[in-house]
């Protein structure tokens, strides 16, 4: 990537001087990325250590370092248990602008963690100092999109990137593109220095169909992009010019069939959660009274009076009971300590859906089994979108907003969706037909 970047530079702008540094892990990737630098003569400011051996996160040998441009294509799902330990002590120090402060991928899947490393090289941006930030192109699985629900790392590190207006474009890249995976991919284009119609806004640019076949598959890669015309010299055929196409898309900055405009807030929702009450129905029975005695012995005499004094009929309003069995203690001299009490509840109640809503303090106490949660759009009046989405279903909720979390995802699919009308049952009816007709004449066939 970086031989052909500068290659693509040389060809397009002669004079521009364009430094390349890389590092890699895998001694094989980098052995070939080191001699590919000396073969293409690609061109470094230093020593010629511009390419490096070494985990970017354990041992990274550019640090301090800024740069202007980042590509990457990291590994797809691979774990970091090996680095956990130092991305964690990185993750509690980082200060509030840092990437590392955003929040940590789950520890299975580090894709995100190579953009947390790049954004934390990005230069920063003044003019007057010639600094003029950064951009970065990294080629990710779609599970970066939406893995990860509200507070959870990775929707927090979308939620910083997104927040911050770096997140630019994301283009959809067609299947079977890679040598060992066949799975859709995505480029995601971060920047700290958008253009001035592209702030509050992210692009997100579909060429999953823009692609040719490959004369002959090289493992999972059966398809390609388009590169054009073929350079002098060149033995390969003419192709269509796919990525300039694609690359059009991007620049127009347009809506349309492969191209969409959105809203940073378009991809932020607040995770609320919707409580319903608690009910429950009291009894007490011979089988739970000994329940509750073998575990509070010393209380036999208080059961006693509670048993004679409210029965063993069913009451659906736990509130009176409990009510009038502490007047009842009370009078007995009796005090109970609050894991007594708790027990008492556990052994002699049970949830009814006709039982009335439990009180707590000056509300009602909520029913855990009950607890839904609804993702309302950032940019919705969260008590509008209750009573207009969730009352009329279900009356008794109430929201708890001291648990509102915000969360980002993107969900490409949704907005690229064409609905292709069902068939009429007519058609599917004649095709049935055919076939039961053609399973008879094979049948009579073979008994001929």
């Amino acid at each position: 990537m970086l031989a052909g970047a500068q290659k693509y530079m040389r060809d397009h702008h002669a004079d521009a001087q364009l430094y390349v540094y890389g590092q890699d892990y895998n001694k094989r990737a980098f052995a070939t990325a080191a001699s590919d630098m000396l073969m293409k003569e690609v061109d470094h400011n230093g020593g010629g250590e511009n390419v490096q051996f070494g985990d970017s996160f354990l041992d990274d040998r550019f640090e301090e370092q800024n740069f202007d441009y980042f590509i990457a294509n990291p590994p797809f799902g691979v774990d970091w248990k090996k680095q956990q330990k130092e991305i964690v002590r990185r993750h509690e120090k980082a200060p509030k602008e840092s990437p590392w402060s955003a929040g940590l991928p789950r520890v299975n899947d580090g894709s995100l963690l190579f953009l947390q490393h790049m954004m934390s090289k990005f230069e920063r941006v003044a003019p007057k100092e010639l600094k003029f930030g950064s951009r970065a192109a990294i080629v990710f699985s779609g599970s970066p999109l939406f893995t990860g629900g509200a507070g959870s790392g990775e929707s927090e590190i979308r939620r910083w990137i997104i927040e911050r207006d770096m997140l630019e474009a994301i283009v959809a890249l067609p299947e079977q593109m890679f040598y060992n995976t066949g799975i859709g991919t995505y480029i995601w284009l971060v920047t700290n220095r958008k253009a001035k119609e592209r702030k509050g806004k992210i692009q997100l640019v579909d060429a999953r169909d823009t692609w040719i076949p490959m004369r002959r598959s090289q493992g999972d890669k059966r398809r390609k992009i388009g590169e054009g015309r073929a350079l002098e010299g060149d033995d390969r055929a003419d192709e269509p010019d796919q990525i300039a196409d694609i690359v059009r898309l991007y620049g127009g900055f347009e809506v349309n069939e492969k191209s969409k405009l959105f809203d940073n807030a378009d991809f932020g929702y607040t995770r609320v959660t919707v409580e319903r009450p608690l009910k429950l129905r009291y009894q007490m029975t011979v089988e739970d009274k000994a329940r509750f005695l073998d575990a509070a012995p010393h209380l036999l005499d208080d059961i006693q009076a509670i048993d004679k004094a409210f029965g063993r009929e069913p009451r659906l309003d736990w509130n009176t009971v409990w009510a009038s069995i502490e007047k009842l203690l009370k009078k007995l001299g009796s005090r109970w300590k609050a894991p007594e009490e708790k027990l008492f509840r556990s052994v002699f109640t049970a949830k009814d859906a006709k039982g009335a809503p439990v009180k707590r303090g000056s509300g009602l106490e909520p029913d855990a089994n009950l607890r839904d949660f609804e993702n309302v759009p950032l940019k919705e009046d969260i008590d509008a979108y209750f009573k207009r989405e969730v009352l009329p279903h279900v009356p008794d909720a109430w929201m708890d907003r001291a648990k509102d979390k915000v969360g980002y995802e993107i969900n490409f699919n949704r907005h690229f969706y064409t609905l292709t009308p069902p068939r009429k049952l007519a058609e599917i009816d004649t095709d049935l037909k055919k076939a039961e007709d053609e399973i008879l004449r094979l049948l009579r066939e073979v008994t001929e």
